[in-house]
């Protein structure tokens, strides 16, 4: 699911910038330079909406960003937390699976990775791919 809120910049006094994300209560984080405060800003929000998804708690309505009174910079920031749940969520699950005897036998003398197959299958029926960068 991907999602788009205001977001509040506010230069800190120790440097750097505080973040809130006034919609998303509980929403807060900072970062040493603009740059980081924007990707701090994207994965706070991701592991909150992902936390309202999994809850199954309504999702807030963004406000207009004109609506947003503050002294501090207001910017839009997209979330995506399908993609965050890829990046944080990557453990391997082990699954049993049944398939003709004749074929597994194929394939183990093919030296055919079972495990490997399978998740690019899925990726396929699914139409997904795992993200090609992971976040520091």
């Amino acid at each position: 699911m991907k999602y788009v809120y205001p977001v509040i910049f506010e230069e800190a006094e120790e440097g750097g910038y505080n973040v809130s994300v006034p919609d998303i209560p509980g929403t807060f984080t900072c970062g040493d330079d603009m740059a980081e405060s924007l990707e701090m800003a994207e994965d706070a929000m991701e592991m909150m909406l992902a936390d309202y998804e999994d809850e199954g708690k309504p999702i807030p309505a963004p406000s207009a960003i004109s609506d947003i009174k503050t002294d501090g910079i207001v910017s839009l920031v997209r979330a995506d937390t399908d993609a965050w749940r890829m990046l944080m969520n990557n453990t391997a699950v082990k699954k049993n699976c049944t398939l003709p005897a004749w074929l597994n036998s194929k394939a183990e003398k093919a030296g055919v990775n079972f495990s490997q197959v399978l998740q690019d299958a899925l990726k396929k029926i699914l139409g997904v791919s795992e993200p090609k960068t992971a976040i520091a």
